[in-house]
């Protein structure tokens, strides 16, 4: 009796399960989620609200003028968790440089023009120092940028103890400048957040530098292979992290015209929330900076949708916050082991 062989049968060219593969494994889908979900979140809105203005072009435009701060946070923390770290001290930054600013302009008499330098300046320089110390002595940034925070968050009050309110005329006159766009109006804070993440999209994409820290988050042992520059490259996104940290204080004191010790706690995590709902893995390598900007309107729309409803505590912000960032660690998590297999 002669053995005969079975040819295995082709999987059906409708079939959906290569699909869904290619699907889980591309690394764009965790930003078309947020995508969809913002649009899915602003369409719920509009249908809801609908006789209440929340269709007015004024309010999709006041998502940017509400959280330009937080974007420019989160656009350097994607540096920093593209290339696999993590910094806590974003929060502390921003507070200390609305004390830094206050105290400089109204306490000491000095020029915003001479102060607004500085304060960048102060900020680049304790990102480079994390960056330094995490590369140098091979400390987890975890507790490098928590020595940060700290340290910071101290600095604030040795300035002062109390807020500090700033009634200097060139910040009420850059507070309340306002650009048309024919629909609405953009706020200068709005404006410089989306020209900083225009500038950190093409940074990432079309520089060597951002390659590089694409490179480094993907496998750092590999890019130290390639001969890329391991330790250049980490107290870069240390100092681009602590310069928009800076930044966004700026942005900060303009949106509330005060310093104060107690400013922008906490805002450390909401910048990492906007990060992973855009879609940037927490172990690095993997993400985009348009991802961030979808998840920091998504948090700024989920508190729009809040106050128009009028009945919810704030605190639904929190909770909506933190069932987004499960799903969108379960999503990554996903992505990683389809990846991996």
């Amino acid at each position: 009796m002669s053995a005969t062989t079975q040819t295995p049968k082709a999987a059906p060219s409708g079939s959906t399960a290569p699909r869904a593969a290619r699907l889980l494994g591309d690394r764009r889908l965790p930003v078309l989620v947020t995508a969809a979900l913002f649009i899915a979140m602003y369409a719920g809105g509009l249908s809801r609200y609908q006789n209440y203005g929340f269709a007015e072009p004024q309010v999709f435009l006041n998502l940017f003028i509400d959280n330009g701060y937080l974007l420019v946070a989160a656009i350097g923390a994607t540096f920093v968790i593209l290339s696999g770290g993590i910094d806590l001290s974003v929060g502390s930054v921003i507070g200390f440089t609305t004390m830094f600013t206050a105290w400089l302009v109204e306490r000491q008499g000095l020029p915003l023009l001479l102060v607004v330098p500085l304060a960048l300046a102060v900020g680049a320089f304790g990102g480079f120092l994390m960056g330094y110390v995490i590369h140098n002595f091979e400390i987890q940034p975890f507790i490098v940028t928590l020595a940060g925070l700290f340290l910071f968050r101290g600095l604030c009050l040795v300035i002062s103890k109390e807020s500090i309110s700033i009634n200097d005329a060139s910040v009420g006159t850059l507070a309340q400048t306002r650009v048309s766009l024919g629909m609405g109006d953009l706020s200068i804070g709005a404006v410089v957040a989306l020209v900083v993440l225009a500038v950190a999209a093409y940074v990432l994409h079309y520089t060597r530098f951002g390659r590089r820290v694409y490179a480094i988050g993907g496998n750092e042992q590999s890019a130290l292979l390639m001969g890329l520059p391991l330790g250049g490259t980490k107290i870069a996104v240390y100092t681009v992290s602590g310069f928009c940290s800076a930044l966004a204080g700026l942005l900060f004191m303009l949106y509330i015209q005060s310093g104060d010790p107690l400013h922008a706690v906490g805002m450390e995590l909401d910048a990492i929330a906007a990060v992973v709902i855009g879609g940037t893995l927490l172990t690095g390598g993997s993400g985009y900076v348009l991802g961030t900007l979808f998840g920091v309107l998504v948090l700024g729309l989920i508190k729009s949708v809040i106050t128009f409803e009028g009945t919810l505590s704030s605190w639904w912000t929190k909770i909506a916050t933190g069932v987004l960032l499960c799903a969108f660690i379960l999503i990554q998590r996903t992505m990683t082991a389809r990846r991996k297999t």
